[in-house]
């Protein structure tokens, strides 16, 4: 099956990545990695009779790091994996320290990349190097209490992020593996087991963020082929989006229904000449791909049991980029 996704109104980001529905509020979230954004925006009509929706006028937060990825949290505002640190984030847009890793004192600056939250409502979130150190990143997992697991280590660019309908597998990249491997996820504790390879993306491209729908299929945004692709359980090709944008970052199923996939793309990396040859590159595209998502889990925490600390400078803004 061949499908193409529509562009949507905000204006490109230098590396949009992370969406997330917020089905609460009605809206999507995505960041802006080296820019340090957290935007918010609505869905509305769309003055075309493609028959979906664009995303309307909302909000951006500005840290003062880089942002990995962003969460929902069960006590309302928002969970950001950002720098080497967690930080939350509430309706104000005021930013204070939760917790953080034991990142490796090497001299490898490091930064946070894909996150997402589990079943049960822990987040699992990987590092990787500025530079990408080939082994540098980790994949950690920061339970409600603040505690920090570290997962996994000798990764170089920690990606994807995914669960099984059931809860039971977990869909994980590192990217430059060229290939998404399943784990066997325990639902109640989070331990990771059995890791093997699930799908490979090929010489046209790397695989980056991933989602998975109500069929338990996994739909992976292939960075450096303008594509999202969409694999059967047992790792077949099923679907395949074509986005006019090479660095196809990430995907996420949204809107009432989760029967929408926005796609994130990136103009970070590109030449002059591949900037001027793809114009829509690092804006968020839209499409209806036959499928529904799975619901968002938040971040299962307790503020009045695991205060945060340590403010971090932040600076809201009143219109999206």
């Amino acid at each position: 099956m061949q499908l193409t996704a529509l562009p949507c109104a905000p204006v490109p980001g230098q590396l949009t990545e992370g969406p997330v529905w917020h089905a609460g509020r009605g809206d999507l979230l995505w960041v802006d990695i080296p820019a340090g954004l957290v935007h918010r925006a609505p869905l509305v009509a769309r003055d075309d009779d493609s028959g979906l929706p664009d995303l309307g006028p909302g909000t951006t937060v500005s840290l003062d790091r880089p942002v990995g990825a962003v969460a929902l949290r069960a006590c309302g505002g928002l969970l950001v994996a950002a720098g080497t640190a967690f930080l939350n984030v509430d309706d104000t847009g005021v930013a204070t320290q939760f917790a953080a890793p034991d990142v490796p004192d090497d001299g490898t600056p490091r930064r946070m990349n894909d996150a997402k939250c589990d079943p049960g409502g822990r987040l699992l979130a990987g590092t990787m190097a500025y530079d990408g150190t080939p082994g540098a990143g980790s994949l950690y997992r920061l339970d409600p209490d603040g505690t920090v697991t570290t997962l996994l280590d000798s990764v170089t660019i920690s990606n994807g992020l995914g669960w099984s309908p059931d809860g039971r597998l977990l869909y994980y990249a590192d990217s430059p593996t060229r290939r998404v491997d399943v784990f066997d996820h325990d639902p109640v504790t989070g331990a990771l087991t059995a890791r093997r390879p699930f799908a490979a993306t090929g010489p046209a491209g790397v695989p980056d963020g991933l989602a998975v729908d109500t069929e338990g299929r996994v739909w992976v945004a292939v960075w450096g082929a303008g594509q999202v692709r969409a694999y059967t359980p047992d790792g077949a090709l099923h679907a395949v989006v074509t986005v006019p944008a090479s660095h196809v970052s990430s995907c996420a199923f949204v809107g009432p229904d989760l029967d929408l996939l926005v796609i994130t793309t990136a103009a970070d990396g590109l030449t002059p000449e591949q900037l001027s040859a793809e114009p829509h590159a690092g804006r968020l595209f839209i499409c209806r791909p036959g499928a529904t998502g799975l619901p968002v889990p938040p971040f299962a925490d307790d503020p009045a049991r695991y205060p945060a600390s340590s403010t971090t400078p932040h600076e809201p803004r009143g219109s999206a980029s």
